[in-house]
């Protein structure tokens, strides 16, 4: 037990000793705070903190520390960090297996780039940089057979499927007409040598009365060229021999199959004199048995100009319309009757009353129509 007489003593002691523990913890450093610890490169280099001095300094002084490689290849792409650039050391070992650290989809993004593929070939190959095959010229029946064998087959194949030339010739109409006054005849044909594409076509028609002579013949040279699957072009020349003085055309025209297998043709005739002339002419073959066809027939004849020595007058100069009804006794021959009205119009009519004849009317038709 401490005496009263000694507790001035005791305090005295402790008022002097106050200043000195005072002094040493001043001098005592202060310990870091443990939040900035907390502060990660990554987090650093996008501004989030502040790196202390002496975490900043060997991060800089060592490129190999944790803290540098701690800058991923894919925070390095974005620009968040700086990746520590390899030593010399490093660049000649071969590539590891941390080399391929930039998956597809990060390198899709444009984040990082990944490494060059060496040697890489069939599916290994990045997507669109393969190359393509070579096309195949060889037959594989040449291995077998021999290549003249099949050059020989391939061949034949071809004629059998538009590959080769025919010739056919048709007399569409060759018929007595019988009307008023004076009987008449008429024919009309072609005749053609090609294949399905390339012909060379040779085209005659015309009339006259029996007893006085041939009225109109001419006869068209044309060559003629498929524009698709139905319809030919023709271009040509086509000489008059009746009525004279006989004239000279350059002919460009068209024939083919119109919807519903109407038979058309039609054609432009411009004449060494600088006539300009046009025909137009269809026909449609009505089957009423496999050898009974009906065949509805119209024919226009146009004309830009007079031609008085001619006869001919401007505009529509004359038309035929008729009927046949033809028996196909075999395919190549058939004969047949039928009606037909015609008629001149304008200029060509005048014309004809002039001379004294007959501007048109009904005839009577008998005839044969053949091919071969």
């Amino acid at each position: 037990m401490i005496s009263l007489h000694r507790l001035p003593l005791l305090a005295a002691v402790a008022f002097a000793s106050a200043p000195v523990l005072a002094q040493d913890q001043a001098a005592a450093p202060k310990q870091p705070a443990p939040a900035e610890t907390t502060c990660a490169p990554e987090h650093a280099a996008m501004g989030h903190c502040t790196l202390p001095a002496e975490q900043a300094a060997p991060a800089q002084a060592q490129p190999g520390s944790q803290a540098a490689s701690a800058c991923t290849p894919e925070h390095a792409a974005m620009g968040h960090c700086t990746a520590p650039r390899p030593s010399p050391a490093t660049k000649s070992e071969p590539a590891g297996p941390t080399q391929p650290a930039c998956s597809p989809e990060h390198a899709a993004m444009g984040h990082c780039t990944p490494a060059a593929t060496m040697g890489a070939e069939g599916t290994d190959l990045a997507a669109g940089s393969g190359t393509a095959p070579p096309v195949p010229t060889d037959y594989a029946a040449d291995a077998i057979y021999g290549p003249s064998a099949m050059a020989s087959g391939r061949h034949h194949l071809s004629l059998h499927h538009g590959g080769q030339n025919f010739f056919m010739a048709i007399l569409n109409i060759a018929e007595v007409k019988v009307k008023n006054g004076r009987d008449a005849y008429e024919w009309g044909g072609e005749a053609w040598y090609g294949g399905d594409i390339n012909r060379l076509v040779v085209k005659t028609e015309g009339e006259g009365e029996f007893g006085a002579g041939v009225e109109s013949a001419e006869v068209q040279a044309l060559y003629s060229r498929a524009i698709g699957p139905y319809f030919d072009l023709q271009a040509g020349v086509r000489y008059d021999f009746e009525p004279d003085p006989s004239r000279v055309y350059a002919t460009i025209g068209f024939e083919g199959l119109a919807p519903g297998f109407f038979d058309v043709e039609g054609a432009l005739f411009l004449s060494d004199r600088g006539e300009l002339m046009g025909r137009l002419e269809g026909y449609y073959d009505q089957r009423i048995t496999q050898q009974l066809i009906l065949q509805p027939r119209a024919e226009l004849n146009f004309a830009a100009q007079n031609s008085e020595d001619i006869g001919v007058g401007a505009g529509l100069t004359d038309a035929e319309i008729g009927v046949r009804l033809r028996y196909d006794i075999a395919r190549e021959f058939a004969p047949y009757i039928g009606v037909q009205y015609e008629r001149a119009f304008d200029g060509t009519r005048d014309f004809l009353r002039a001379e004294g004849e007959a501007t048109g009317g009904w005839n009577f038709l008998g005839g044969i129509r053949f091919w071969f």
